[in-house]
C-alpha cells in the first residue's frame, strides 16, 4: 500500500493536516525538518504529537543557517514585534526563510521516492499569510510538476502528489476543521521566539490568537500551560 507523508512542523496547520490524513485510508507517516530554526521547540512538540497518535516520525536535518537571510535562522536578525497582526504589503517579512518550502519539499520528495511514499501533504495556506510566496497554490503546482519531472516518476508514471488541502482556508477555519477531526492542539506551537510559552508579540502568535478568537474557543496550548503552572 502506498504511504502518505505529512510535513509536520508542530504548528496549527500541519497538526491539522496530520489529523486530516489519518481520517483517510492508508499508511500515514510524519516528516519533520530540523533546519536550524530558532523555534526548534516545534520539533519536540511534533514528537509528542506523533507519540500520542502512534505515528512514525522521521526528522531530517538541513542547515539553512548557512544561507541566512531570515530572523528564523539568523539570531542576529531580531524577530519583529507588534501589538496587532498586520500584513507587511511590502513583500516577504524578515521571518520568511528564503525558499524554505521549496527546499523542504525537494528533500521530502527525495525521501518519498526512496521510501515508497506517493503523496506529500502540507498545511500550507495563503489567505492569512499572503506575504509568503512559497505557500501559494501556483507554487505548490509548480513544485509538484518539478518533482514528477525530476524523479523516477518521469519514467514510471507513478506520480508523487503534493496535497495542500487548506491552502484557501482561513486559520480559524482550519482550527474548526481540526476540532471536528478531534485534533489536540495542546502540543502545537506557533511562536517564532523559540519557547513553548508564546511571546504574544510576534506575527505568528498574534495570528494564532486571532484565529482561536474567531473560532470561538480558548487556545488549548494556553490552557495546558496554565494547568501545568507554566504561565
Amino acid at each position: 500500500m502506498n504511504a502518505t507523508a505529512v510535513l509536520l512542523s508542530g504548528g496549527l496547520d500541519s497538526t491539522t493536516a496530520l489529523s486530516w490524513a489519518l481520517r483517510r485510508r492508508g499508511q500515514v507517516r510524519a516528516l519533520t525538518f530540523d533546519y536550524g530554526q530558532r523555534h526548534r521547540v516545534e520539533i519536540r512538540m511534533a514528537r509528542a504529537t506523533c507519540r500520542r497518535l502512534g505515528i512514525l516520525l522521521t526528522v531530517l536535518k538541513i542547515d539553512l543557517t548557512q544561507i541566512g537571510g531570515s530572523a528564523l535562522t539568523d539570531k542576529a536578525i531580531a524577530i519583529p514585534r507588534m501589538k496587532r497582526f498586520a500584513h507587511s504589503r511590502k513583500g516577504p517579512p524578515s521571518t520568511y526563510v528564503p525558499f524554505r518550502n521549496g527546499v523542504l519539499l525537494a528533500v521530502a520528495a527525495a525521501w518519498a521516492e526512496a521510501n515508497g511514499v506517493r503523496e506529500i501533504i502540507t498545511g500550507f495556506n495563503i489567505i492569512d499569510s499572503p506575504d509568503y510566496p512559497d505557500t501559494r497554490p501556483e507554487f505548490v503546482r509548480a513544485m509538484e510538476r518539478a518533482v514528477n519531472l525530476g524523479t523516477a516518476s518521469a519514467f514510471t508514471g507513478a506520480r508523487i502528489r503534493l496535497t495542500a488541502p487548506f491552502i484557501r482556508m482561513r486559520k480559524s477555519e482550519i482550527i474548526a476543521l481540526g476540532l471536528s477531526l478531534g485534533t489536540d492542539y495542546a502540543s502545537s506551537v506557533s511562536c517564532y521566539s523559540g519557547g513553548e510559552i508564546p511571546c504574544g508579540s510576534c506575527s505568528s502568535c498574534l495570528l494564532r490568537k486571532r484565529a482561536f478568537r474567531e473560532a470561538g474557543i480558548e487556545d488549548p496550548l494556553l490552557a495546558r500551560l496554565r494547568k501545568e503552572g507554566k504561565t
